[in-house]
């Protein structure tokens, strides 16, 4: 489990497809030097294992239903990506439950930059529309973001100046795609309900 609070960003140094899988290579200042071969990272947002690691620079498999389903199936080399190392089990819960299994990928359609922040809207799918609830928490590329306001399909979060500081969000443009995990326990009570019925 992962929180959605950032601890670093990489940098795609190399990109391998293999035909069913891809391997990625990305390099990290300051955050593999200690990573042990077969621990979850979230990149971007997606659950991935460390396959190879070596200091600064490690290696993730990505199936295909992986890429076809997030925007990992579009990275190339010199992307930057937000990371995050699971969750120990005395750590803090800075975020929310972030699972790391993206729901969905949704389209940046309008960035307003305030002075203090600045507001996302996203054109987000009709099967993730139903888990999004005002003040609610969303997961975009890997951040734990809260839910501004809601119109229909489009969602928008606000971004302080830390996030847009620390993540790669601040790089986002108009057209962009982003992966998007909604509330996991949203979902669970959702198929409670249903089996009850």
């Amino acid at each position: 489990m992962f929180t959605g609070i950032i601890e670093s960003t990489g940098t795609v140094t190399r990109v391998d497809d293999h035909g069913s899988r891809s391997q990625i290579t990305i390099t990290s200042e300051g955050f593999g030097g200690d990573l042990q071969h077969g621990e979850s990272i979230a990149v971007d947002g997606v659950c991935l294992t460390v396959s190879q690691h070596d200091g600064n620079e490690w290696v993730a498999d990505v199936m295909r239903v992986t890429r076809a389903t997030t925007t990992l199936g579009a990275i190339g080399v010199g992307d930057r990506v937000n990371l995050e190392r699971a969750m120990r089990a005395d750590g803090r819960l800075g975020g929310h439950m972030v699972q790391g299994h993206v729901d969905g990928v949704a389209t940046l359609i309008a960035r307003d930059s305030q002075a203090e922040w600045d507001d996302f809207t996203l054109d987000v799918p009709e099967h993730m529309q139903r888990y999004l609830v005002p003040k609610g928490s969303v997961t975009i590329n890997g951040v734990s973001l809260t839910v501004a306001a809601l119109d229909g399909n489009q969602v928008t979060v606000s971004l302080i100046p830390t996030t847009l500081s620390d993540t790669t969000l601040n790089a986002l443009a108009v057209g962009d795609k982003v992966n998007v995990e909604v509330d996991v326990i949203a979902k669970y009570v959702e198929r409670m309900l249903a089996e009850r019925s």
